[in-house]
């Protein structure tokens, strides 16, 4: 897996997951967990993965809808 994108806006990742699986490409959501604990004040910021062979496709989702990957 490879990182697709981080933030801290819980919005951008839930509007990143729909765009990513209505074009068919699996993602996942990391440190949710821990972004959960610090209590919403927005340090820890979350990561989205995606499959390597996705990769290329998946950042030309990203761009298209103007979704910055926070890297």
């Amino acid at each position: 897996m490879k990182e697709l994108l981080r933030s801290t806006d819980p919005t951008i990742m839930a509007f990143a997951t729909a765009l990513l699986e209505g074009e068919g490409i699996d993602c996942f959501q990391m440190d949710v967990n821990m972004s959960i604990l610090e209590g919403g004040i927005g340090i820890f910021p979350r990561r989205m993965m995606v499959r390597e062979g996705d990769y290329d496709r998946a950042i030309r989702v990203m761009q298209d809808n103007e979704i910055p990957l926070g890297k």
